[in-house]
């Protein structure tokens, strides 16, 4: 895939895009367990919320053209989670494996450390989602546990890995 790969921060009018990913991974995957693919409108939404709050919302673009996305948001809305965060990261099914999904983690932990979280929780749904788990792992992440047959989706019980990533020493 020629050019190479930008990170910048998502902007409103990245949502047509956004949903557009996102609808992959959720009509077709088991990343996501949303059954029901929000639009464009919904990812606004979503996106205005993380903005909101400070935290950061990127986007991946290679071309010009938005190939992926990823977001940290608190990992709980209780007050002791406040320096405790949840990574998201979809990339467009035609852009897997290209380094977008590598381009995006390192630079939203480089963000979250810099908005003040101390962890970063990865919450995997599926536990053959060998994919995200492989690259989390590469980041640093560890294992920090399974909720088993939490989630059901396609006619298939799905267990979620947790994983855990210290953002600051």
């Amino acid at each position: 895939m020629p050019g190479r790969i930008v990170i910048r921060a998502a902007r409103a009018d990245d949502a047509d895009a956004l949903a557009a990913i996102y609808a992959g991974h959720v009509l077709h995957g088991t990343a996501s367990f949303e059954v029901d693919p929000p639009d464009a409108e919904e990812m606004r939404l979503r996106l205005a919320t993380v903005a909101s709050r400070g935290w950061p919302w990127l986007v991946a673009e290679r071309g010009g053209e938005v190939i992926g996305y990823a977001y940290c948001s608190r990992f709980h809305t209780r007050h002791a989670y406040r320096f405790t965060c949840e990574d998201s990261i979809y990339v467009h099914p035609d852009h897997v494996g290209t380094g977008a999904g590598r381009a995006l983690l390192a630079a939203l932990i480089e963000r979250a450390t810099e908005d003040g979280f101390r962890e970063m929780i990865a919450v995997i749904g599926d536990a053959d989602n060998a994919a995200s788990i492989g690259l989390h792992a590469a980041f640093g992440f560890e294992h920090a546990g399974t909720i088993r047959r939490v989630g059901h989706k396609f006619d298939r019980w799905l267990d979620v890995i947790y994983m855990q990533k210290r953002l600051v020493a």
